[in-house]
């Protein structure tokens, strides 16, 4: 595939991605919508079906949404590493462009919001307990779960006789969003499962530069170092433990 085509692929799915995974953080918390005070699970189902909308679109270009998987697939050497800046690219503007999207379907209520200067959640993660070295662990588990799923997980293969053994190949893209869904109701808790770092500094980008939020607060640049270093530590890892499994069939 042309990298113009992967960059293509990847913000169109990283952006629907974005808009309803943000979307559905913001009709949580904003008031004067029908989803307000609806809870962690209602978020985390959202996020999961956001990431089974993003990919599917995505489908063309192999749907990584994540420059964490990008990185887990290229170390695995499922992906090239030639290709990578221009999958990281696609999945940096997908996010941004899906945090406008997002603003734009709730403009009222981002305007009718008591408390902007606590909207900064609505696009970007941060820990309820902060502390550096922890809040990184988590997010290395959370995504190293998601890397090492996507990387270990069976796939379509013919067995004795010819009989057709579909792994989780069946399940599409639906299986991701499974687990997308385990983590965050399993690991989510303590820093909001960023697991993805376009997924965070993207919206985070969008909020401090480009969103019109009247009263809005800084966009925590001292935090936001955290969800981008640790899934990509949590995605490399997996890899390699892909790798060390492979080297010992």
């Amino acid at each position: 595939m042309s990298a113009g085509a992967i960059i293509v692929w990847e913000i169109l799915g990283t952006a629907a991605l974005i808009l309803l995974g943000n979307g559905v953080v913001a009709n949580h918390v904003l008031r004067k919508n029908n989803g307000h005070n609806a809870g962690f699970l209602f978020i985390n189902f959202g996020w999961a079906f956001a990431v089974f909308t993003g990919a599917s679109i995505a489908a063309p270009s192999g749907a990584h949404l994540n420059p964490a998987v990008t990185l887990g697939l290229a170390i695995s050497g499922k992906t090239q590493w030639a290709d990578v800046p221009f999958y990281f690219l696609g999945q940096m503007v997908g996010a941004i462009l899906g945090a406008v999207l997002c603003w734009a379907a709730y403009k009222l209520q981002f305007d009718d919001h008591p408390e902007p200067e606590n909207t900064l959640g609505i696009f970007s993660t941060a820990p309820q307990i902060p502390n550096t070295a922890w809040n990184l662990v988590t997010e290395i588990i959370g995504t190293f779960v998601l890397v090492a799923w996507i990387l270990l997980s069976p796939v379509f293969a013919t067995g004795d006789g010819g009989t057709p053994n579909f792994g989780n190949s069946a399940l599409g893209y639906a299986g991701v969003s499974f687990v997308v869904l385990v983590i965050g109701t399993s690991l989510g808790g303590p820093t909001g499962y960023a697991i993805n770092p376009a997924r965070d500094l993207g919206p985070r980008i969008a909020y401090a530069f480009l969103l019109p939020i009247k009263n809005k607060a800084n966009a925590n640049w001292g935090y936001s170092w955290i969800p981008v270093v640790g899934p990509l530590v949590g995605g490399a890892l997996a890899a390699l433990l892909y790798l060390g499994v492979h080297n010992l069939t």
